[in-house]
């Protein structure tokens, strides 16, 4: 027995090499989009920077740079505002508003856009209440503009922030806030002066999350005519049909979304406030009472209702109006099945190839393999319509190389064989949403003692029988979890699958895209609420980690 130890060492060796290289493969093949996006500034395509320059490539950027400081600073005030009302404060409906509030995060932002389009357009129910009330003049400010985007952005991605805030809270105890308050300092001056410092940078990473989602949004500043970068991609492509355009605008979009997450590591990066966990005894809430207590009530709900009730509400009566009068899509259950076929081929992809980085990171933590892993997780920080980009024009350079051999060995006459396939869309799901995975995965198998390798080794059992055998039963929860959040990331996503999908094949998102530019509300409903509900999942999951403080 002693004698077969090192030859098993060896061949664990051997093993982990290939877990290694098959990581470090991985992720270059998933680089390829970011990098054939950038390589278009190796050849700038001056005629068109020109062009972009003279007519609307300034208020492209002005539009998305007002749009991201907006929703930032929105989010900001909303998520820190009501975790501190919910941490340090009592009153009636706080348990439920609690984790109520984080509710927003299962409806997609082009939902919630096209629900108060279509309730306070002129033709809605909500301007015809008004002219029949108090007359014909009465009209509201236009909401599809840049403050009603910025609006609906920060009612749907404040929850980041929220969640992010309040966790930081509970972390500090009460024991900082007590000794301030015994050195003079009232409630407010204490949190502005020392807990908020503290948590500052769980602060800027929702901040930066926020900024991330709000520049790869496409549905609702499409459905807004509110012109960014991320619109003008899908315009160039499928309006102008000039790649060339759509690269390099991809790639100043890239650049953008790269900055944002150096701006988010860098700021991290500087923050020296600490934590020395000597907590002491737990969080007392001050408890209100009288007027106090409705408004921090009436806050509450002030950005619940509007962010979540009021939108599952309307869609949920214009559902029923659509089913009453018989007006379903006879292909609702074709864009559910395609749907829900090309979000579990993505989900289990995606999952699979998590777990192949995870466990090379474990088996090899050499800092090749961690800077390879954490490159290959980038692809969340990018807008979706920069990785169809990028996915698309590899894969059209792959079928002219493969069309003549194909030809001449199989006597093959069709047309492309990866563009335009589920190939392409799939791939640039993983791309896009493997961080989803990746994270939950690692998170999962750091957890485990590596005594339970070195355990399992010495009786014998090789890396591959280590990984299923101890490894995914014990990981069993933290693989759901990413299942389920991939899947529902993916069912949300709109702008790849717009550029990418195969012709004919339509998923719910594109159906609720389709609908809303042609001002079809009601007929937008089912779908979007098929996606609410779909959602409302990774929200549940949320609220159980919410509970384990």
């Amino acid at each position: 027995m002693a004698a077969s130890l090192p030859i098993s060492g060896a061949r664990s060796g051997v093993t982990a090499r290939g877990w290694r290289w098959t990581a470090l493969g991985i992720a270059s093949l998933l680089a390829v989009p970011m990098v054939t996006v950038l390589a278009s500034f190796l050849v700038p395509a001056s005629a068109v920077w020109r062009h972009l320059w003279q007519t609307q490539l300034m208020e492209l950027l002005s539009n998305t740079l007002l749009l991201l400081a907006g929703v930032g600073a929105g989010t900001l005030v909303v998520g820190t505002g009501l975790a501190w009302l919910v941490v340090y404060h009592q009153f009636p409906g706080r348990r439920l508003l609690e984790w109520a509030l984080m509710l927003p995060l299962a409806m997609p932002a082009y939902v919630l856009g096209f629900v108060f389009l279509g309730l306070c357009d002129f033709a809605g129910p909500l301007q015809t209440f008004l002219r029949q009330t108090f007359g014909p003049e009465i009209r509201l400010p236009e909401l599809r503009s840049g403050w009603g985007v910025t609006l609906m952005m920060t009612l749907v991605f404040y929850p980041y922030v929220y969640l992010l805030a309040r966790a930081a809270f509970y972390s500090q105890g009460a024991a900082t806030l007590e000794t301030a308050r015994s050195l003079g300092s009232t409630p407010l001056r204490a949190f502005v002066r020392i807990t908020l410092p503290m948590a500052r940078p769980a602060l800027v990473a929702g901040v930066a999350l926020t900024m991330m989602e709000a520049l790869a949004d496409f549905g609702t500043v499409a459905t807004f005519g509110y012109r960014t970068l991320t619109e003008a991609i899908y315009r160039v492509w499928y309006g102008m049909f000039d790649r060339t355009a759509a690269t390099q605008l991809a790639s100043g979009l890239l650049c953008l979304a790269l900055a944002l997450l150096v701006v988010e590591r860098r700021a991290r990066g500087r923050a020296r406030f600490t934590d020395t966990y000597r907590r002491g005894p737990g969080l007392q809430p001050i408890r209100l009472r009288g007027w106090r207590a409705a408004l921090a009530l009436g806050s509450c709900l002030a950005v619940l209702t509007p962010g979540f009730l009021l939108p599952v509400g309307q869609l949920g009566l214009w559902t029923l109006t659509t089913l009453r009068a018989g007006q379903i899509a006879p292909a609702f259950g074709t864009l559910l099945g395609n749907t829900i076929y090309l979000a579990v081929l993505a989900t289990g992809l995606a999952c699979l190839t998590a777990i192949v980085l995870a466990y090379a990171s474990r088996l090899s933590p050499s800092p090749s393999v961690r800077w390879s892993t954490q490159s290959a997780a980038l692809g969340y920080a990018l807008p979706g319509s920069v990785v169809a980009v990028g996915v698309l024009l590899p894969l059209a350079w792959l079928d002219h190389a493969l069309l003549p051999l194909l030809t001449s060995l199989l006597g093959y006459s069709g047309g492309m064989v990866l563009t335009g396939s589920a190939v392409g869309l799939l791939f640039a799901y993983l791309v896009r949403f493997l961080a989803v995975s990746l994270h939950t995965v690692d998170a999962s198998l750091t957890k485990i003692p590596p005594s339970f390798d070195d355990a399992a080794r010495s009786l014998g059992a090789g890396v591959g029988r280590v990984l299923r055998r101890v490894h995914l039963p014990l990981m069993r929860s933290g693989l759901l979890t990413a299942l389920i959040l991939v899947l529902v990331e993916v069912m949300k996503e709109m702008p790849a699958t717009l550029l990418l999908r195969p012709l004919g094949l339509n998923t719910l998102a594109v159906e609720v895209w389709q609908r809303t530019s042609e001002s079809q509300w009601q007929e937008a409903a089912v779908p979007a609420l098929a996606i609410v509900a779909v959602g409302i999942l990774p929200v549940l999951l949320a609220v159980r980690w919410s509970a384990r403080r």
